[in-house]
C-alpha cells in the first residue's frame, strides 16, 4: 500500500442533487483515493476542516465505465466515494456553503 498523507486522501467533493439533500443530515460526499480506508478518511476530514468531528464513514468502490474507440474496448479509471457523517455538535464544512 502506498504512503498516503491526509491531504492526498480527499480528492474532491461530489456535488449532486442527492448529496446536497443529505447535507441537511450532516452527511457530506467526497471522491477519495482508491487505497484509502475509513480511518484514513476520518483523520483527513478532521484535519482538513477545523472544528469537525466525524461520527461515521461509509465507502463505496465504483468500477470504471466501459468505453470504446473503434475496435478497441477499454475502461475508465475506478473511483471510490465516501459519505462522511458528522456529529451533531460538529461545525459544518465551509466548501459546501452557498451552493
Amino acid at each position: 500500500m502506498a504512503d498516503i498523507k491526509y491531504y492526498d486522501v480527499i480528492l474532491k467533493p461530489v456535488i449532486t442533487e442527492k448529496s446536497m439533500n443529505q447535507m441537511a443530515e450532516k452527511k457530506y460526499t467526497f471522491l477519495v483515493h482508491v487505497d484509502a480506508n475509513k480511518t484514513m478518511i476520518k483523520e483527513a476530514v478532521e484535519k482538513m476542516f477545523a472544528g469537525t468531528k466525524v461520527a461515521s464513514v461509509n465507502t463505496m468502490n465504483c468500477d470504471g465505465k466501459k468505453r470504446r474507440r473503434g475496435m478497441t474496448v477499454g475502461r475508465t479509471a475506478a473511483t471510490k466515494k465516501a459519505i462522511v457523517k458528522l456529529t451533531e455538535d460538529s461545525k459544518d464544512i465551509e466548501i459546501f456553503e452557498g451552493l
